[in-house]
């Protein structure tokens, strides 16, 4: 059964320097809360999983947290490009970042087999793609019925996945609806399972197209109203599209990026 705990004490006790770790949600329900949290305590080494990493993971490279991003896409949606990101990759500020880059379908397809617990998922994709020749989790193989070649993707198993959602009831049991991307996938696959919420409720009333996550799957439950922001959590609040238009400004320059970080984060 998960347990209902504090953000600052759940994120402490799991996440830890070097894990690999994966922080989802589509368009909503993105966690920014818990990685906020993240910089406060300083976790560092992570290698960063997301679909499309988009002002989150700009943050938590910013901050000079991550070694590593796994990724689909990434930039500031409806704005363009991820600042801190493309700092890191090209001139290596505030460190180096290593990438392992694939399609939309590939890692959709990463997480399934992860959360299937297979060593890899087959399909057909990437074809005139060079993203084989850049990465070591992107093969080829002849299926054995018909001969045709299908793209083997490795699975993807983070150490912890962190999600937001709408809702969770006292036994830790998990329900978000609206826009759903890979997050299911994404907390099955994963060794250890953080979930903040926007409300914590007696007993969840199923709604039209819900994800319910046992509390089993789950390891700790956060109260967090608002933990999505500046994304939004269908139901419970809006996109804050000014923050996005406004990060634009304030990620192009370091000295700014590092204001912000002081008076908005770890201040």
């Amino acid at each position: 059964m998960a347990e209902i705990r504090g953000l600052r004490e759940a994120v402490a006790d799991l996440i830890h320097d070097g894990d690999t770790v994966a922080m989802e949600g589509f368009t909503h329900l993105i966690p920014f809360a818990a990685a906020h949290e993240v910089i406060r305590q300083g976790i560092t080494d992570l290698t960063l999983v997301r679909m499309t990493p988009d002002v989150i993971y700009d943050q938590l490279i910013g901050a000079g947290l991550a070694r590593k991003l796994v990724f689909s896409w990434g930039g500031n949606p409806g704005v363009g490009s991820l600042h801190r990101f493309r700092d890191a990759v090209e001139n290596g500020w505030p460190r180096p970042l290593e990438l392992d880059e694939h399609s939309h379908a590939g890692m959709a397809n990463r997480y399934a087999a992860g959360a299937s617990r297979l060593p890899l998922a087959l399909l057909n994709g990437y074809r005139g793609s060079d993203l084989g020749r850049r990465t070591t989790t992107l093969s080829t193989i002849d299926c054995p019925s018909t001969g045709q070649e299908l793209a083997a993707v490795a699975a993807v198993n983070p150490d912890v996945t962190v999600i937001h959602a709408q809702q969770a009831d006292r036994e830790g049991n998990v329900q978000l609806w609206g826009l759903a991307g890979v997050q299911k996938e994404a907390v099955l696959a994963a060794d250890r399972v953080l979930v903040t919420v926007e409300e914590l409720v007696e007993e969840l009333d199923p709604r039209p197209g819900g994800v319910v996550l046992p509390g089993w799957v789950v390891d700790a439950v956060a109260w967090v109203p608002g933990g999505a922001h500046p994304s939004y959590a269908a139901g419970y609040s809006e996109r804050d599209n000014d923050y996005y238009r406004e990060w634009d400004r304030v990620s192009r320059d370091r000295e700014m990026f590092q204001q912000w970080l002081r008076e908005c984060v770890t201040g």
